[in-house]
């Protein structure tokens, strides 16, 4: 571990390395004070157990990586420390099929 993760709060976890992102392993309330990689940061919302923190400021259209993986992007700047969850944040999820209600599929 190096001291960066060393100085994040234990209640935000980094999955992977590479990630931009943190995990809520408890309910932070807002106006929580946490550290993330030696700076200090004020939650400006309620982050609930489970759901993703930016671990570093993110530009509009900026990848973010969950795992190593790419989740998503955000749709606009997101500074440390802001949830991330659908008010931020766009599927990058391609579904591998399509259902269109409005058509039915005829055999020849």
């Amino acid at each position: 571990m190096t001291s960066r993760q060393q100085e994040t709060d234990p209640r935000l976890i980094l999955l992977s390395p590479d990630d931009n992102c943190l995990i809520a392993a408890a309910r932070l309330d807002a106006g929580t004070q946490v550290q993330i990689e030696g700076e200090s940061v004020t939650l400006s919302r309620t982050i609930e157990l489970g759901h993703k923190v930016a671990r570093r400021d993110l530009a509009k259209d900026d990848k973010v990586l969950r795992y190593g993986a790419v989740i998503g992007h955000v749709t606009e700047a997101v500074p440390r420390g802001e949830h991330l969850h659908t008010h931020n944040l766009e599927s990058d999820y391609l579904p591998t099929y399509t259902h269109d209600a409005g058509h039915q599929f005829v055999h020849h």
